[in-house]
């Protein structure tokens, strides 16, 4: 039963196909007629005319179709992308006076300066701090050059420091040795009468050092006078 129904079917679906062929053959063909709509539905790309036009990198629309189009704003953008190509008048894409006189007006109230005024002051701030920095620059190196004397008078004063130090050392043992030989035997250093000759022999020992200064002093300046007498 199920095979039956099948075959009859299939005889069917022949004789329909049978027909449209022969049809087809004998029918003269239909051609559309040439209209937009017809164009439209023939573009295999589905792009509207606008979409094609952008694509070609042309004018989207040839006459405005929205309240959008009428914007200065849209015509501007238009004329920036297509020039004279977008049909806009140059003169949209400038501020009327009045639009001018208000900018100007809102320039003056947000900007107490103009711009060249803020040209004029940035070149100075930056001439400023290349000077700064050039100067800061030449004082280092000045610094760099006078590095290595001053090395040498540091090492000079460290070693004048320990000379001084170690001649000290060297004084207050000799002091110590001949407050000894005063007394002629061993005394302790602690002892008091030991402590009061060590401390008059200090005194008698800065005391010939100050005069000694002195001295060398007084033949640096009648020296200094001599030569200047000479000159």
């Amino acid at each position: 039963m199920i095979l039956k129904k099948l075959n009859v079917g299939t005889r069917a679906i022949a004789a329909q196909l049978k027909y449209s062929t022969e049809a087809a053959q004998t029918e003269p063909p239909v051609f559309l007629e040439d209209s937009a709509e017809n164009v439209i539905s023939c573009d295999k790309s589905g792009l509207r005319p606008q979409h094609k036009n952008v694509l070609y990198n042309r004018r989207p629309y040839e006459e405005p179709n929205s309240w959008i189009h009428m914007t200065e704003k849209y015509q501007r953008q238009m004329y920036g992308r297509y020039g004279a190509e977008a049909q806009v008048n140059p003169r949209i894409c400038f501020g009327t006076a009045a639009d001018k006189a208000k900018a100007q007006k809102f320039q003056t109230i947000t900007q107490h300066e103009t711009l060249l005024q803020m040209m004029e002051k940035a070149a100075i701030n930056k001439a400023a701090q290349l000077q700064a920095v050039k100067e800061r620059e030449d004082s280092i190196q000045k610094k760099l050059e006078k590095l290595e004397q001053w090395k040498a008078d540091l090492n000079a004063k460290v070693q004048k420091r320990k000379a001084d130090a170690a001649a000290a050392i060297e004084r207050k043992e000799r002091l110590i040795e001949e407050v000894r030989r005063h007394f002629g035997f061993k005394v302790d250093t602690r002892d008091e009468r030991f402590k009061e000759l060590l401390e008059q022999k200090e005194k008698e020992d800065k005391r010939k050092q100050k005069e000694a200064k002195r001295k060398v002093k007084e033949e640096k300046m009648m020296a200094k006078l001599v030569k200047q007498s000479d000159a």
